[in-house]
């Protein structure tokens, strides 16, 4: 069994079905409403726990009803939740979400708690990383947080894994040379690289520039296409498989969890383990909401 840390956000989301995204001005019926717990960092350590990876989580909520809900739900999951601060004065983390009929959304996302915890309270909880395979983080929490955490991570041969969402342009060189593997989606990557990523040659040239800038592994998702990846030499785009989707929230964070199941520590499975994280992403989009769309190990089998 694999195992691994995640260091990532937590947030309560409100998500809010519509028949089409509203334009700027216009007030328009959603058909249903509805919260569910969320956030990057919590789906992502709710898909490596059901996928069946021994999942340990390293953030912050509030002292506050949300906070307290959460922390709850991922103890159910049987993620060790001890390297999880509860900050006074901060509210825990909340997105919303409208939802259209195609199942695609748009996020907004207000960080709160998330923001309040950083390179201190990752060393408090070092152990929780230098025990594990793999500590996987996002771009929802601070960087330098995520920075001192790979930091940990490479001293004790820990692979790192990025996923830089939400994307920025302008992320430290210093992050990116302790990043063993990244897996952006298209927009991500040309955030990062300046290339604008719509095909497997496109991709290729953006995972050449994230090879010179330091990451050995480099995984491109494209939705409904599938994911593209390049390392050790050879590159190819894994098909997704082909579903109705109703709502894609999350479903990039299923596919690294379930991917991350998998993995094997010199990623010479990579392949596979992408298949699978896709076999999981496909359950996902059929489902609403963020956390309870993510499959349980069974129902992929």
């Amino acid at each position: 069994m694999n195992k691994a840390t995640i260091v990532g956000s937590i947030n309560l989301d409100t998500n809010l079905r519509v028949h089409r995204m509203v334009k700027p001005g216009e007030t328009i019926h959603g058909k249903e409403h509805y919260t569910a717990a969320g956030g990057k960092g919590a789906n992502q350590a709710v898909a490596t726990a059901r996928a069946g990876t021994n999942t340990s989580f390293i953030g912050a909520v509030g002292n506050d009803g949300p906070g307290e809900q959460m922390l709850d739900l991922l103890k159910e999951e049987k993620i060790d939740v001890s390297g999880i601060e509860i900050i006074q004065n901060e509210p825990t983390g909340q997105a919303f979400i409208p939802i259209d009929d195609n199942g695609e959304n748009s996020i907004m996302f207000y960080a709160g708690a998330n923001y309040a915890f950083g390179t201190e309270e990752v060393a408090k909880n070092s152990s929780l990383i230098e025990t594990n395979d793999f500590v996987i983080a996002q771009l929802e929490t601070p960087i330098e947080a995520t920075i001192k955490a790979f930091e940990i991570a490479r001293s004790k041969n820990v692979k790192t894994i990025l996923n830089p969402a939400p994307g920025e342009s302008d992320l430290p060189e210093k992050l990116l040379k302790l990043t063993d593997m990244i897996i952006p989606n298209e927009t991500e990557a040309e955030t990062i690289t300046g290339i604008e990523v719509n095909d497997e040659t496109s991709a290729k040239k953006a995972a050449a520039k994230l090879h010179e800038l330091g990451v050995e592994a480099v995984i491109i998702t494209f939705g409904a296409k599938g994911a593209f990846y390049d390392f050790n030499g050879y590159s190819e785009l894994v098909p997704a498989f082909k579903v109705k989707a109703v709502d894609t929230t999350a479903a990039g964070d299923t596919f690294i969890g379930y991917m991350i199941a998998t993995l094997e520590k010199d990623f010479s499975n990579l392949r596979e383990a992408i298949l699978h994280g896709n076999k999981a992403s496909s359950a996902t989009v059929q489902r609403f909401g963020a956390q309870p769309s993510i499959p349980f190990k069974n129902e992929i089998n």
